[in-house]
């Protein structure tokens, strides 16, 4: 997913209250998480593998809180 986050500060705007909304946007299209997951190369395998540990991690997270 390519996306380029470009931005106009609006009349009478702070800087302040742009870099806020610029940051809300980054963040909504999940720029930062993105940079951090393609940092390393993963193996489909590898990354298959730890999909499913974090599922069952969060599955016996449900089971437990419920019981």
């Amino acid at each position: 997913m390519k996306c380029n986050v470009s931005m106009k500060p609006k009349p009478g705007e702070s800087s302040e209250r742009f870099i806020k909304r610029f940051m809300k946007k980054v963040k909504k299209y999940k720029i930062i998480e993105q940079l951090r997951d393609r940092r390393y190369y993963e193996k489909p395998s590898d990354a298959n593998r730890e999909m499913k540990k974090r599922l069952k991690r969060e599955y016996e997270k449900k089971k437990n809180k419920t019981n």
